[in-house]
């Protein structure tokens, strides 16, 4: 397969590329300005890099390689940042416009990443056509408008368009403030953590667990919205206290008192789509922490 790919260099980029790459699949990926391709992946045979951005791709370059299929997965991700920033909404519009002209050059599936952000919380799994969507944050609504406007392109142009919500993705190259990556650096040093939403249930899916589920709904055309999770909630509690094993530094995990809600404190997917497709975890939970452990601690 030929896979035009955006936001190659970011944590879920890097991650299918290394994927996409091990199973045979050739790359084009547009890169912003002064990124770059990490080197093992840029002198792989059958990867191309090309220098743009979203509000202006180099459609020629771009071309001279025909696709397959297009995986978009350049949006902000920035943590405490991201909810509510006004890039979501010229991310939405240069994604409309990317993936029209993507469809109008011959492209013929289209895969969007979008959140589990996008639902609104329940105390069961999530399921991609039942489960009510959440509109609170500015994020989550640009979102599924990108997906509506993907299923309409499709329609139009003749093609197929799948929408991966995925959940809590973690592993080495994550921002370091997201929680397992936090949390790590914390114990590491023998400082006691303090959780203030302990009871909060969250679906951790490692980096190249998550890759592998994107590589195969591409391979597979797989069309609709996708849910890329695990199916298994783990608590921030669980999460902390798991860590702190590994680093064998237990005893250092404390809970707030009267702690602070969690306006998304129950989020699992449903996996039932996803396993469809013949997809099962390779690394989970435990051994995914420990690399994660490794890689941050040396």
């Amino acid at each position: 397969m030929n896979l035009l790919v955006t936001g190659p260099t970011g944590f879920i980029g890097r991650a299918v590329l290394r994927r996409a790459v091990a199973r045979g699949h050739a790359i084009t990926a547009l890169v912003l300005p002064g990124e770059a391709l990490p080197e093992e992946l840029a002198r792989r045979e059958g990867v191309r890099a090309c220098v743009g951005t979203l509000a202006e791709p180099p459609w020629e370059e771009l071309a001279a390689t025909p696709w397959e299929a297009c995986l978009h997965t350049a949006w902000i991700t920035t943590p405490g940042v991201y909810l509510e920033s006004p890039e979501n909404e010229r991310l939405l519009e240069w994604s409309r416009h990317f993936a029209r002209a993507f469809f109008a050059r011959g492209g013929r599936h289209f895969m969007g990443l979008g959140s589990c952000a996008e639902y609104r919380p329940a105390r069961q799994p999530l399921a991609e056509e039942s489960a009510a969507l959440n509109e609170a944050t500015l994020y989550a609504r640009c979102k599924n408008q990108l997906r509506l406007a993907l299923e309409d392109l499709a329609r139009e142009f003749g093609g197929t368009a799948c929408w991966g919500r995925v959940f809590y993705p973690f592993g080495p190259g994550e921002h370091p403030e997201r929680l397992c990556s936090a949390l790590i650096r914390r114990l590491a040093r023998g400082e006691a953590v303090t959780l203030k939403t302990p009871e909060s249930t969250k679906d951790y899916i490692y980096i190249d667990d998550l890759a592998l589920a994107i590589v195969m709904a591409l391979e597979q055309r797989c069309g609709g919205p996708l849910n890329l999770g695990t199916g298994r909630g783990v608590t921030v509690r669980q999460m902390a206290e798991m860590i702190a094993g590994l680093l064998g530094r237990t005893g250092l995990v404390r809970e707030a008192a009267g702690g602070v809600a969690d306006p998304l404190d129950y989020m699992v997917a449903d996996v039932t789509r996803l396993r469809g497709l013949g997809w099962r975890e390779e690394v989970g939970l435990e051994e995914g922490l420990r690399r994660l452990c490794r890689h941050l601690t040396g």
